[in-house]
């Protein structure tokens, strides 16, 4: 520990964001940065604790007290070699997790962790920034052959791990380019897409194999794949949007937010997009219904295209500003979160659920009926009961179902292949991340369901050390 006051004699200090009025002109990233001086006293403010409540909490149990000290001293390139250690995509990670680690933080007893998420960030900036970050391609082939089937973190990670061990890995992406809802699914002025493609260069000159518009299942049958490789890793995401089966759901202007959102990246990209299909907030009353951060991500996107006005809903209680007694320290911190989108501006209404859509004899959406809701347990379960008198009808032309995702797609190669299913729909995988069909194993939200991408990257990684400890028994 460098500096061992530094938690004592410095305030926390976060970056914070481009003016409001300046950002929502545009799509470029909204988090401002520190100057390197005021970095490292950020850095300087980690206690080194005897037990690292930090990496605990952390999914991919980053070495923080390390990395911080690294940082204090200004040996970037040793803070960056910690970080590699544990994660592959930490410029992600330090842009859109939602950093467990500063919940799991000690100086957050005092709601005042260090900003760990931030100085990850910065380190990677400056590791690439003074040329730290080469490709390094493995010296020695195995001769083993690996396909990993989808492209977010999840299979990246599990790829990067085994190209780096020498296995002959070859990347299947459906879409058009690689990252997954990194690049497609995560807004730019969250995460610039130039971020990620600069790793993925990394991966490229490393002799990972990618082949993208490579529909497996469709393009190409999984069975050919079993033939080909020695190790066939599904990392397909939970694409399986959880629906409203409501009246008016067929209604022109109801769209799952993932339809909208990768629309929109895609033109920013530079895509060009038929008018007749082109999902726009552009003069409406847009109601983003989900309250998690692909809603925020809605929120945030709507304004730029220039919504008319912006509500949220959400069917769960509204979270409190501080820890229940119930959610201590060194937990998860349950908490209200608001995100640079709520800040741009928009009503949030939380019990509230929604019960039907209204259009007009055109079939163009114009309103949802919401009712507000309460739970009451009964029998060792919550039920929904709905207040009387709290119907109404809110005024919208575009409605954003932002309610999470149920499971992995099993149409097509997951169904082809015979995999198992849980009861959430999600592959079963052993202590192994291996399926039920051999040869095939399954990572990231495809086994989990949908959850954060720091623990996609975990799990990722795991199923790379499974494989690459299966192949070099052969």
């Amino acid at each position: 520990m460098g500096n061992p006051k530094g938690f004592l004699e410095i305030d926390r200090k976060t970056a914070g964001y481009r003016p409001v009025n300046e950002r929502v002109k545009d799509y470029s990233e909204v988090e401002q940065v520190l100057n390197e001086k005021d970095r490292k006293d950020q850095a300087s403010r980690c206690m080194d604790c005897g037990i690292p409540f930090c990496s605990w909490g952390c999914p991919v149990s980053n070495n923080m007290p390390e990395f911080q000290d690294a940082i204090y001293k200004g040996d970037w390139k040793e803070a960056n070699t910690v970080l590699s250690q544990t994660n592959n995509f930490p410029e992600v990670t330090g842009r859109v997790c939602p950093a467990p680690c500063e919940h799991a933080c000690t100086l957050n007893i005092h709601e005042e962790p260090v900003t760990i998420r931030e100085n990850e960030c910065a380190t990677v900036e400056k590791a690439f920034e003074m040329g730290y970050i080469q490709p390094e391609p493995p010296k020695v082939r195995t001769g083993k052959k690996v396909a990993v089937i989808g492209s977010g973190p999840a299979g990246l990670s599990c790829a990067d791990l085994l190209n780096k061990w020498g296995h002959e890995v070859t990347v299947f992406e459906k879409d058009e380019e690689l990252g997954g809802l990194m690049r497609f699914g995560i807004p730019d002025f969250k995460l610039d897409k130039e971020i990620v493609e600069r790793r993925i260069s990394v991966f490229r000159e490393e002799g990972m194999k990618v082949k993208t518009n490579c529909h497996v299942g469709v393009d190409i049958k999984g069975k050919d794949l079993l033939k080909q490789y020695d190790a066939v890793v599904l990392a397909i995401g939970a694409m399986k949007p959880r629906d409203l089966e409501v009246e008016g759901r067929e209604l022109k202007g109801v769209h799952f937010a993932m339809d909208f959102l990768t629309q929109q990246n895609r033109v920013v990209a530079g895509a060009k997009v038929k008018d007749k299909d082109r999902i726009l907030a552009k003069g409406k009353n847009v109601l983003v219904i989900g309250g998690g951060d692909t809603g925020s991500d809605c929120v945030g996107t709507s304004v730029r295209q220039g919504a008319k006005s912006l509500q949220q809903i959400e069917i769960l209680p509204k979270p409190p500003e501080k820890r229940a007694e119930n959610n201590p320290w060194p937990y998860w911190g349950n908490t209200l979160r608001t995100s640079s989108s709520h800040m741009e501006g928009c009503e949030r209404s939380w019990l509230v659920n929604t019960k039907r859509f209204i259009g007009d004899e055109n079939g163009n959406l114009t309103g949802a009926e919401v009712v507000d809701i309460e739970w009451k347990k009964e029998n060792g379960q919550f039920k929904m009961v709905e207040v009387k008198g709290s119907k109404r009808v809110i005024k919208t032309e575009l409605a954003l179902l932002s309610m999470g995702f149920v499971h992995c797609i099993h149409e097509g190669l997951a169904d082809e292949l015979g995999v198992k299913y849980d009861k959430r729909g999600n592959i079963v995988i052993d202590e192994k991340q291996a399926t039920t069909k051999a040869k095939v194993y399954a990572c990231g939200d495809a086994a989990a369901g949908a959850s954060l991408v720091v623990r996609a990257i975990t799990s990722g990684r795991k199923t790379a050390e499974n494989i690459h400890a299966e192949l070099i028994k052969k």
